[in-house]
């Protein structure tokens, strides 16, 4: 049987996720975005706010993750090889 053009459409909508942050951590995030606001003439008032930012900019340029996306991998529902790799949720969502 032919496939549709149209293939799986993504939730788009957020989900909240809760991260525990070491201190130092949470302590280099706070400066990051004193330095940001710095940068920008915005201050940033909630540092928290810059880890979506940062994982998408991290998971983009990340050239052996965008390799490994791409590449065939076995689809044991069907059988078959699929080309896009699909995200399961690896951490405790609340």
């Amino acid at each position: 049987m032919p496939k549709l053009k149209l293939s799986e459409i993504l939730d788009d909508r957020p989900v909240k996720v809760t991260v525990e942050l070491p201190a130092k951590l949470h302590r280099d995030l706070v400066a990051y975005a004193q330095v940001l606001g710095g940068e920008t003439g915005n201050p940033i008032t909630d540092p928290v706010r810059l880890i979506a930012p940062m994982l998408e900019r991290f998971i983009a340029t990340d050239r052996v993750f965008a390799k490994a996306r791409q590449a065939p991998h076995p689809d044991p529902a069907r059988g078959m090889t699929s080309g896009v790799l699909k995200s399961e949720p690896s951490i405790e969502q609340g």
